[in-house]
């Protein structure tokens, strides 16, 4: 399988089509159950940001046969909802890979939903709002594709990989067993009241922040006293990822 890791790699919907189409000679049909059955789509958020569309007029000067096979996308997606007679005009509107309403755009939420088996959110409540809002419709067309996964971390990068110095100190509190079973690092609550074990958690914090400090101070010419308040924020520059909030409060 291929995951489209939220809306923005979409296009590989009809690249992939194109390739089975016009490199490999297969016929439209046999193209769309290999792309179907290879694609996995996963939403992220529901703000219009990660649910793009781009114009028309653009996508059929930049990419005129990708164009092409959107619209066959289209077509068939179309049909299937018309056929199943439980869908109005409007539901058929919101359903199309095509906004028709002003300027016309390229749905690439839509595109996704369509070309994928597998339609994941990231939590319960988001995956119940995907099935209720942005993706109704093609629930209801498509009533099992959408499932949730909820996000998390492996271990593996998020604790061994990028903080050594915790790790270390958690197998000598509780040994290994951690490693392969993240539930174990539950052990480490009869650790809390021990004031040894804080002396060398408060000891590992602050060696990490002095190594950012020294980071921060070799990259950007900025001193950073080990002993402040780190509220750091790991998101790309966006208005909805609220960084502004973070400067308020500072």
């Amino acid at each position: 399988a291929i995951h489209l890791n939220d809306t923005h790699p979409a296009i590989a919907v009809p690249e992939l089509m194109r390739l089975l189409m016009d490199v490999h000679g297969m016929d439209f049909d046999q193209a769309w159950d290999i792309t179907q059955r290879t694609f996995g789509y996963t939403n992220h958020t529901l703000l219009p940001e990660a649910l793009e569309s781009w114009p028309v007029p653009l996508f059929e000067r930049l990419l005129p046969r990708h164009m092409q096979i959107v619209y066959a996308i289209n077509a068939e997606v179309l049909l299937e909802a018309r056929a199943s007679n439980q869908f109005s005009d409007e539901q058929i509107g919101r359903i199309s890979l095509i906004q028709e309403n002003g300027d016309r755009r390229v749905r690439m939420g839509n595109l996704a939903f369509v070309g994928s088996h597998s339609v994941n959110g990231v939590s319960a409540l988001h995956t119940d709002l995907m099935k209720e809002t942005v993706f109704a419709d093609l629930h209801k067309l498509y009533p099992d594709r959408i499932n949730n996964k909820t996000n998390g971390i492996t271990p593996r990068r998020w604790l061994i990989q990028c903080n050594p110095g915790l790790t270390s100190l958690a197998r000598e509190a509780i040994g290994d067993r951690f490693l392969d079973d993240i539930d174990a690092i539950k052990d480490l609550d009869g650790f809390a009241g021990d004031a040894a074990f804080r002396d060398k958690f408060a000891a590992v914090k602050r060696a990490n922040k002095a190594r950012l400090a020294n980071l921060v101070a070799d990259r950007l010419g900025i001193k950073v006293d080990p002993s402040a308040l780190f509220d750091i924020q790991i998101k790309r520059i966006h208005e909805y990822k609220r960084q502004l909030l973070n400067i308020l409060e500072a």
